[in-house]
């Protein structure tokens, strides 16, 4: 049996719901039906993927092996879609168009709101990618006409000769997440001495992610177990207390897990918004720096860190 897409698509829908009805009720097939696939899938790899329990199914050490293999192809095809549909849709639309590009970010969704009540009557639309060099790509070739991306500190971004650029934020720092009955989260910064015995968790298909972690523990002397996978499996395994990873210091507050800035801030990246040459881009960078401004100020950890450093970002 060959793995398609199609199978990846299950096993990803199994581990994001925690349930084979919940996953068949999301991929419209029957659930003895997404149960004999899983079997299928299994039996051609040797071995189980998910634990059955009575709570449901929890991905294996192997199953989020594979899980972190599948998630950046299904994303890969999932956004080969999206991207042909709307260049299908803009060849067919007439008026103003705007087509964007971004890597994940806490701001995409107040930055097209924004966008959508500053410019009526434009057909915005949106492809997001785990790949800044991808997207850059993509606005050099003329598929997009600016993407915000962010470049990892140390690991720089090589810009398609002649394509803008507006730097958003010079240097953001890196948060890192963990349960909340981590001993850390009692602190309100945290040495990375504090996790040097935690494993941490990296999606190495974010362009620079992995190079950049490795060099910030290579320059701190430490040498912490590393799991390469997707962010979505992360999180899941930061709140059960398995493992620890960076994350945005937009990310809100949540009940099950704790956010922490690290001293002095080792892991940074640079937030940048690159965009056609000649292209007016006042309303699209006005409105990304006010819905940045908006989630930093909603995040109530980094709003603390933005005052402890006088940035402007922290007014109002």
């Amino acid at each position: 049996m060959e793995l398609e897409v199609r199978h990846l698509r299950a096993l990803c829908a199994i581990a994001d719901t925690g349930s084979l009805r919940r996953a068949a009720r999301r991929l419209g097939v029957s659930q003895p039906s997404l149960t004999t696939q899983l079997r299928r899938i299994e039996n051609a790899l040797g071995a189980e993927l998910f634990s059955r329990e009575r709570t449901g199914c929890r991905p294996t050490p192997l199953g989020n092996a594979v899980l972190s293999r599948a998630r950046p192809l299904v994303d890969g095809m999932s956004a080969l879609v999206t991207e042909a549909k709307a260049e299908a849709d803009a060849a067919r639309a007439d008026g103003p168009q705007l087509r964007i590009g971004c890597t994940a970010s806490r701001v995409i969704g107040g930055w097209l709101r924004r966008l959508r009540l500053q410019l009526p009557g434009t057909d915005i639309s949106l492809r997001v990618d785990v790949s800044a060099r991808a997207l850059l790509r993509s606005v050099g070739a003329g598929r997009l006409d600016v993407a915000f991306v962010h470049e990892v500190e140390g690991c720089p971004l090589s810009v398609p000769d002649g394509l803008d650029q507006r730097v958003l934020l010079d240097r953001e720092p890196q948060f890192i997440s963990m349960a909340r009955d981590h001993p850390a989260a009692a602190l309100p910064v945290v040495d990375l001495a504090d996790l040097a015995t935690d494993r941490w968790m990296v999606d190495p298909s974010v362009d620079g992610e992995w190079d950049g972690l490795r060099r910030v523990f290579g320059a701190a002397g430490v040498a912490p177990t590393v799991l390469h996978g997707d962010y979505l499996t992360a999180a899941s395994l930061v709140v059960l207390g398995e493992a620890v990873a960076p994350c945005q210091p937009t990310s809100g507050p949540r009940d099950d897990m704790a956010i922490r800035p690290l001293r002095d801030d080792p892991l940074a990246v640079r937030l940048l918004l690159i965009s056609r040459p000649g292209a007016d881009m006042t309303v699209v960078y006005g409105e990304l720096e006010a819905a940045y401004r908006e989630a930093a100020q909603r995040a109530s950890g980094y709003h603390q860190w933005l005052l402890r450093h006088r940035s402007p970002l922290a007014r109002s």
